[in-house]
Formats: C-alpha cells, sequence, structure tokens
C-alpha cells in the first residue's frame, strides 16, 4: 500500500458487486426471500460516514502517514456470495462479538485483506511497509495478534458511530483465515456489507469490510430506514424536574463593586502603611455575578451588617438565567 502507484477511479471502486447485485436479482426473480427487509438504509450509510473518521484515528497512528479514509456505498448480501466475491488469498476474518447493555445482539465481522496486515505489522515493527511479493498460507501468531487488536482500536470507534441508534458494544474474537470456520455465521446469512477505503498519498486504496447480520438488525429496523434522525424524545419528567432541581442549587459568588478610584504610578510607588485613598461612592453601587452586571443597588447596613438594597435589576434572570429549564 505504501508503495503502490495511485489507482484510478475504477481501482479505488474496486472489487465490483454488480455481479453481486445479478446474482441478488435473479433470487428474487425466483422467488426467494427478500434479503434486505429495511429498504434504503439510509441511516446505515450515515453512521457508516461517520465510522469513516473513527477509522482513520485507527489506521493513521499505525501508517505513521497522514491517510484519507471514506464509506462506500453499503450493500446486503449473503455470507457465500460475499465471499465468492472477494478475491482469493490471505484474508483476516475477524469476528466481533455485538452486545446491547449486557444482553448478546449477533455478531459482525470485520474482514481485512493479508498483505494490509502485514503491511501494518512491518510498520509496527520499525519497517518501512513491507510484506512479501508471495504471502503465506496462514498468518503467523504476530499477525493474529495484530488482527485482533486492530479489531480492539476498531471497537470504540464502532461503538461511537452506533450511539445514536443503538448502544452497542464490539469486541473482537479469534482471526479466521477460513470464513466457513466462524460460529454463528451461516453462507445463506444475510449481511449489511460497509465498504471503508483507506489511502496514503498517491498509493493504491486498500479496504476494510465491516459487516452486520441483518438479523442483528431487525430490533432496530424502523430507525434503519429513517433519511435523517428526528428530533430528540422529550426527556422523562421527572428527569427534567430533577435537573431542574439541580441547576436551581448551583451556587454563584456575587460582589459588588463600591468604587475604582484611579492614583498615578508615582503615587503608587509612594504609598505606605496609615496612607489613605479616598473614594466617591456613588447613590448606585453595581452588583456583579461573574462577569456580568445583575442589578444596581445602595450601600447601607441590614440586622447590623453591610447589605446592598437592590433598586434596579439590570440582566434578565427569566431568559438568561432559567431559559428552558422552565
Amino acid at each position: 500500500m505504501v508503495n503502490e502507484a495511485s489507482a484510478t477511479a475504477d481501482e479505488r471502486r474496486g472489487r465490483a458487486r454488480g455481479a453481486a447485485k445479478d446474482r441478488s436479482a435473479q433470487h428474487v426473480a425466483m422467488g426467494a426471500t427478500n434479503l434486505n427487509p429495511f429498504g434504503d438504509l439510509h441511516t446505515v450509510q450515515h453512521l457508516s460516514a461517520r465510522l469513516a473518521r473513527g477509522v482513520r484515528g485507527v489506521f493513521e497512528p499505525l501508517l505513521r502517514r497522514e491517510c484519507r479514509t471514506w464509506a462506500e456505498p453499503l450493500v446486503v448480501q449473503r455470507l457465500a456470495d460475499y465471499r465468492m466475491e472477494r478475491p482469493e488469498g490471505l484474508t483476516a476474518w475477524l469476528p466481533m462479538t455485538m452486545t446491547l447493555g449486557s444482553a448478546p445482539a449477533g455478531q459482525a465481522l470485520a474482514v481485512l485483506d493479508g498483505r494490509f496486515v502485514l503491511e501494518l505489522l512491518d510498520l509496527f515493527f520499525g519497517g518501512t511497509g513491507h510484506a512479501p511479493a508471495e504471502l503465506p498460507a496462514e498468518f503467523t501468531p504476530a499477525a493474529e495478534v495484530m488482527v485482533t487488536q486492530l479489531g480492539k482500536l476498531l471497537a470504540e470507534p464502532m461503538r461511537a458511530a452506533w450511539e445514536p441508534l443503538a448502544r452497542l458494544s464490539f469486541t473482537p474474537g479469534h482471526v479466521e483465515l477460513n470464513p466457513a470456520m466462524l460460529a454463528n455465521l451461516d453462507a445463506d446469512d444475510a449481511l449489511v456489507i460497509t465498504r471503508f477505503g483507506i489511502a496514503v498519498g498517491t498509493a493504491k486504496p486498500v479496504f476494510l469490510d465491516l459487516l452486520y447480520p441483518v438479523s442483528a438488525l431487525k430490533p432496530h429496523g424502523p430507525s434503519l430506514t429513517g433519511k435523517v434522525h428526528g428530533k430528540t424524545a422529550e426527556p422523562d419528567p421527572s428527569w427534567r424536574n430533577g435537573l431542574t432541581r439541580a441547576v436551581m442549587d448551583v451556587r454563584f459568588p456575587i460582589r459588588s463593586v463600591l468604587a475604582e478610584p484611579m492614583v498615578s504610578l508615582s503615587l503608587l510607588m509612594g504609598l505606605k502603611e496609615g496612607d489613605v485613598i479616598p473614594i466617591n461612592v456613588g447613590s448606585d453601587v453595581p452588583v456583579m455575578v461573574g462577569g456580568d452586571r445583575l442589578a444596581l443597588g445602595t450601600v447601607g447596613t441590614s440586622n447590623g451588617k453591610a447589605a446592598i438594597k437592590l433598586n434596579t435589576i439590570c440582566y434578565d434572570i427569566d431568559s438568561d438565567f432559567r431559559g428552558d429549564l422552565q
């Protein structure tokens, strides 16, 4: 990836999915069950765009160079069709266990090209990102650890990207070379396939695929089909009332500026103990909250203590302090 020539537009959108779409059309024509019960997955595409920024944060430190990341248009395919579409060769299939709270919510899948994994491994150990021209038949233990570490790094941006829709968390499992060995996923399972391009400079991009089982996303079906997120639902009244009470107990320091006399530098340098600085206290002195003027008042006493009687309120308390808490 580091030293290859720049890709054309066709290469950037490589790993053509046209054949898979043709196969999908044939299945529909034969009356098979529709793989995608959601229709247009606008929300998932939006979440993928959010996740692309997180993918950049994962791979840029490993590549030790600035990189570009983007989300490709998503598709829905059977796992068997997706496997047929991928080129032969060393590939990392990393299961990512999905949980919703503490309950199991399915198993996602991260798929990386073996050459890219070996390049990252070489960079990690201080190399230049070199991978052998002829890839080995399997990963070394160090390469397997690298894939698992990538899964751990991806778990947080995946969680953050999905948070507006569902509080899913992701935990990487054991990397497999043969997708047939993956537990909890069958060849006929329908998957929502999201693909992320990663490119450094003019180098040819590589792709990270994140696959989500359709069955795991069905509980979130109504949210998945929305083009945009609607307004946040009204908060629980008891929660709002509790928040209001908590805010009303916040304490603010109040101070009054009785006078601000001005003296010359020569007088200031000559001050000594016992000197008197005359001041004039006006009829109205400002009462301050932080850096804002709250009111104007008159200096006096109350119950034997110095006090200020507020004559004029200068701050719109209802709009500026209470706001939407009413």
